[in-house]
């Protein structure tokens, strides 16, 4: 129970905190830019400064501690609320994108690292894919109050949501429709069917094959 950090003037006020997957860094997030600590070393490696209007809300490591490590980070600007996307070698943003029009009041990540669920203070939820940072799921007013936590199973399939509207609820995470290869085979088949009827009416096929389209 000693303290091995203790940095009194980090930030004005903190508002999260998360630890990364190995525990070797601390980041956290408050007034001001977001700042990442070695722990073992008790000191400030880097500094994520915001751009423009940017306000910085909650952080998540990846769970999945490999060579493509990332943080993620909530902000809020006037066009709405955005996921923010960080190198753990670099400190460096990879990308951002707006996901959503209202203030976002909770987040996290699931057990597998493939998917971002954000709370609104309208009482939505949404979750959204890691990779892309596109929205697959939305519970348009899941509660009455604004989402105040959020938490997936260990298999990353359900998400738990609470809010101050004192229901709990939970969302069966529906998967990403791929539809990406039956649109491929219908396009396949439509132009061997082009391909025979021009060879058809050309006659380049044999003639009994020919005999038998006619």
């Amino acid at each position: 129970m000693e303290n091995i950090l203790d940095q009194a003037n980090a930030h004005a006020s903190v508002k999260d905190l998360d630890f990364s997957p190995d525990g070797k860094f601390l980041a956290s997030v408050g007034s001001g830019p977001c700042r990442i600590w070695d722990v073992s070393k008790s000191t400030s490696v880097a500094s994520l400064t915001k751009e423009n209007d940017e306000i910085f809300g909650y952080c998540r490591f990846a769970p999945i501690n490999d060579e493509n490590q990332v943080l993620y980070i909530t902000t809020m600007r006037d066009q709405g609320g955005s996921i923010s996307k960080w190198s753990t070698t670099t400190w460096r943003r990879i990308k951002s994108k707006r996901v959503v029009r209202d203030p976002i009041c909770a987040f996290n990540i699931s057990p597998n690292g493939k998917l971002l669920a954000i709370g609104t203070i309208e009482g939505d939820v949404l979750v959204v894919s890691s990779n892309n940072l596109q929205v697959q799921n939305v519970v348009k007013k899941a509660h009455l109050g604004l989402v105040t936590t959020l938490k997936f199973s260990e298999d990353s399939r359900a998400l738990l949501s609470a809010s101050l509207d004192s229901r709990v609820r939970v969302t069966i995470i529906k998967e990403e429709k791929k539809s990406g290869l039956s649109l491929w085979i219908v396009i396949l088949v439509l132009l061997i069917a082009i391909a025979v009827y021009y060879a058809a009416s050309n006659g380049i096929l044999p003639l009994e094959l020919n005999s038998i389209l006619k």
